[in-house]
């Protein structure tokens, strides 16, 4: 038996965790898997409690399961970033999930966007999850603040360019610090092709901005490079700005892209668009060799919550990755196709698509749709 850690968050979180277990349940009963939940009360209403956004003694406890189900992160009766860094980012840097896996896909029945009624956009990033512009490398200098800092950034910048760097009065700056490693690097790089192999897919287009940003995104290009020799599979270089311009005008042609972590996190959101909305959007936290985190991506919507309004699809698909990561294919494949059926049926649609249904109610008709295949 597997261990599953469940963390219902904020906001819109705790519904779409319930429908997501109901489902998960259908899956696990019709092909005799086994998941044992335990759930963790995380997030605003226990840091208001208790004053503890994660504590030592939670995180134990989670090293001893084999996957963590994730609602959402956010609260507007706390300051912004104390959950999302506190819990979301602490775990995903502490169980090292150094892939964001995020596929997109257009379902039947869920209106896009894009022009035209026949798209088919099938793709999937692979965005590196722990390092780039993420790590946490940065500051302010002025008002008073550390003027020796001051002089070590303006150091480090005039060695670089022939510029002056001068705070006067009440000026400050601001600066952060992107960080690429080989290590880290190679390795989402490497998933991101065997991915492509086990997909029979033959080209792999890797996302950066290597004509400014020449240093870090010189060594992505050469794990890149390293990769597609090793696997046999062709890769392309982009930049950031003519994939979210392809992304629009042909998302046909992308079907595993591979990115840093700062650009990944806008392109998936732009894919999570073309799908019809945050709402259809799963995602998983990877650590190949570790516990991974599977969530959905559309946030806590605190302005939504408690009143059944909420897509639970994410959160569906995202249980149905989880699934699959931990080795039970056929189980996700069936969550897969119940979702699809139930969209391409057009009879059951939630208010971000257009349509009435309630939370509960959609993640009835998925539960049903399940069990009817």
């Amino acid at each position: 038996m597997q261990k599953i850690g469940v963390i219902q968050g904020d906001g819109i979180g705790p519904e779409v965790i319930g429908e997501a277990r109901k489902v998960l349940d259908v899956a696990c009963e019709r092909n005799g898997t086994s998941l044992d939940f335990e759930e963790f009360p995380l997030g605003a209403t226990h840091y208001l409690k208790t004053g503890e956004v994660l504590s030592d003694e939670t995180v134990s406890r989670l090293e001893e399961k084999d996957a963590i189900l994730l609602g959402a992160m956010g609260d507007p009766r706390v300051k912004p970033g104390v959950l999302e860094k506190g819990v979301l980012l602490r775990l995903r840097f502490h169980f090292d999930q150094y892939v964001n896996l995020r596929p997109v896909q257009l379902f039947d029945g869920v209106p896009c966007p894009l022009a035209g009624n026949d798209r088919k956009v099938d793709m999937f990033f692979v965005r590196e999850n722990t390092e780039d512009f993420y790590v946490g490398l940065g500051g302010r200098v002025g008002r008073g603040k550390s003027r020796a800092e001051l002089d070590l950034v303006r150091k480090a910048y005039e060695a670089k360019f022939d510029v002056g760097i001068d705070l006067k009065g009440e000026d400050e700056l601001a600066y952060q610090i992107g960080v690429i490693t080989k290590g880290g690097a190679d390795r989402v790089v490497d998933f991101a092709f065997k991915l492509a192999k086990e997909k029979r897919m033959d080209l792999v287009t890797s996302v950066d901005k290597a004509n400014v940003l020449t240093d870090v995104y010189g060594l992505w290009r050469e794990a890149v490079e390293r990769a597609s020799k090793k696997h046999g599979i062709a890769k392309e270089f982009l930049y950031v700005d003519a994939v979210a311009l392809h992304m629009v005008r042909n998302p046909e042609r992308f079907k595993a892209l591979v990115t840093p972590n700062l650009f990944g996190d806008i392109l998936t959101d732009l894919g999570a668009a073309l799908q019809g909305g945050l709402g259809f959007a799963p995602s998983g936290n990877i650590n190949p060799e570790g516990i991974s985190m599977f969530e959905p991506v559309h946030g806590s919507a605190p302005d939504i919550a408690g009143k059944g309004l909420a897509n639970p699809v994410g959160a569906i698909l995202s249980a149905a990755l989880m699934l699959q990561t931990l080795g039970h294919v056929k189980a996700a494949e069936e969550i897969e196709r119940a979702v699809r059926d139930v969209l391409a049926g057009r009879k059951h649609m939630t208010t971000d698509a257009g349509g009435r249904t309630s939370t509960s109610a959609m993640g009835d008709a998925v539960a049903s749709g399940l069990r009817a295949l």
